[in-house]
């Protein structure tokens, strides 16, 4: 799945560093107490400043993210940290003069993405000399590359430096060359972004990061090298700011990691299963939600804490990859189809009512008609509400990178739009079944589509489109469902005096 989103800020001219810096220092007062900061504020968040009075220009910022939730999140604290220097919302693109790009390089659309966007802000940077950066994914994987590829860009930026962002502002300029930067380095310590730093998009719905990084070097993904190995936020810092967002009126939360399921508390030594009891206890969240998880850490002790307790979405996204074992196995997935579905089976029994969703990748090297086929059958089978599936694309340093690619083109396509095909199908057929009942929903806002009506998610994440008869953004609403599609739910809100007090 990729997302995109943008964030516009203006950051007030000649700021100079040190009252910067004390600017960030009270911003983060407010975790002092929660996250246990007793120090220099701004060390323990992450967020560098040099001593020197280099001042700061009057820069106009533009945020473009592609790629997951985590990205999402990243690009909100992206941009916290610039509030934190003083930035409020520009009017128009047009008039940037700071570009952030927060990248994907899980698949080569991503990339091919990055280098048009870059394309159209050529224009942008010739007007205005604006600063570009790359930040995210693609900068950590290619570099000083980048840069040589694309001269235009100003610095480059890696997911495990984003603290380092003030520093790099103020030592680089559109009209030095030698002033360009790659900052990638590599760090297996947590580095805490106070939660305070965080310029959220919604006001209901947070992202809160456990874990980042992944020590499972499966042979098709760039992701250990692009996030680096496994490591884990102090479950005392993720219980601060769930417990922040609780007294702020945040009625969901969705935990954050590449690989969630082998969390453990640097600390404590608490795992995943005891993380998901903790944040249960916070009595103001009403949903919790986790992405991703990895089917050979999907324990039975996982399945049996999300059906013991109710706040935790009946909702998983667990995903298979591949129908095919012998695919499986050569993707390095380190299970086999009859493991993931006797696990399915077993998730069922507890919730069978559960939302599951997965990624599945077509066209793997060596992949045969008949792989082809188990994959299409573990759908039919499974019945997933949701999938996200892509043709193959060798990734730059992943073990399948030196296997040949073997599966022509027009086969992978043909073979996508086959898993496609058939995924609609069960999406209609699971989404008719919805007709006529009343389905809780968290509006989320208007319509994009038609803004008299609104828009929310059910708690297996469906989309549902609704009339309602008040502005009812960031509640909790019952839905009658009148009509469906393969990818939405449509319906009428079911009046109530708490969603329209008259």
């Amino acid at each position: 799945m990729e997302v995109a989103s943008a964030l516009f800020f203006i950051v007030d001219p000649f700021r100079w560093k040190t009252e910067l810096k004390a600017q960030l220092k009270r911003r983060m007062l407010a975790a002092e107490v929660n996250i246990g900061y007793s120090t220099d504020l701004t060390e323990h968040a992450n967020i560098k400043m040099t001593k020197q009075k280099t001042s700061i220009p009057s820069f106009r910022y533009f945020i473009h993210t592609f790629g997951c939730q985590m990205n999402e999140n990243d690009s909100e604290r992206l941009a916290g940290i610039l509030e934190g220097m003083g930035a409020v919302k520009a009017a128009v693109l047009e008039e940037s003069t700071l570009i952030l790009i927060n990248t994907c390089a899980v698949r080569q659309k991503s990339e091919e993405k990055l280098y048009s966007l870059l394309g159209r802000l050529d224009r942008i940077k010739r007007k205005n000399g604006a600063l570009i950066g790359v930040l995210g994914c693609v900068a950590q994987l290619y570099r000083d590359n980048l840069i040589e590829k694309k001269p235009t860009i100003d610095f480059v930026m890696g997911p495990d430096n984003y603290g380092d962002l003030p520093d790099t502002l103020a030592g680089i300029s559109s009209h030095d060359p030698q002033s360009k930067r790659v900052i990638t380095r590599f760090s297996r310590e947590w580095h805490e972004i106070a939660d305070s730093l965080i310029l959220r998009e919604s006001s209901f719905s947070a992202y809160v990061t456990i874990m980042e990084g992944c020590d499972n070097f499966c042979s098709y993904c760039v992701v250990p090298f692009t996030r680096g190995r496994e490591k884990f936020r102090p479950i005392r810092n993720i219980l601060a700011e769930i417990q922040s967002l609780a007294k702020n009126n945040y009625r969901e939360v969705l935990l954050l990691g590449q690989n969630v399921n082998s969390y453990k508390d640097p600390e404590s030594g608490i795992s995943f299963v005891d993380l998901l009891k903790t944040v249960n206890s916070v009595e103001e969240i009403d949903w919790i939600r986790f992405i991703t998880s990895h089917p050979k850490n999907f324990s039975p002790e996982i399945a049996q804490t999300m059906a013991a307790n109710r706040k935790i979405c009946r909702q998983l996204h667990l995903p298979v990859q591949s129908g095919s074992s012998d695919i499986l196995a050569r993707m390095k997935r380190q299970y086999t189809r009859d493991e993931y579905l006797e696990n399915i089976a077993f998730i069922k029994v507890l919730m069978p009512d559960i939302a599951l969703s997965a990624d599945i990748i077509v066209g793997y090297p060596g992949e045969t008609e008949k792989d082809h086929k188990e994959t299409l059958s573990l759908l039919e089978e499974v019945r997933y509400t949701n999938i996200f599936s892509f043709r193959y694309s060798p990734r730059p340093r992943s073990a399948a990178a030196g296997e040949e690619d073997s599966v022509p083109l027009e086969v992978k396509r043909q073979r996508l739009i086959e898993v496609q095909a058939l995924q609609k199908d069960i999406q209609l057929s699971i989404n008719r079944t919805f007709i006529g009942k009343n389905i809780k929903t968290l509006c989320t806002g208007k319509s994009k589509k038609d803004t008299g009506r609104y828009t929310g998610r059910s708690e297996g994440y469906q989309v549902i489109n609704f009339d309602a008869g008040c502005d009812v953004v960031g509640q909790f609403v019952q839905v009658e469902i009148t009509s469906c599609g393969p990818y939405s739910l449509r319906g009428r809100m079911v009046e109530s005096k708490d969603a329209c007090p008259h």
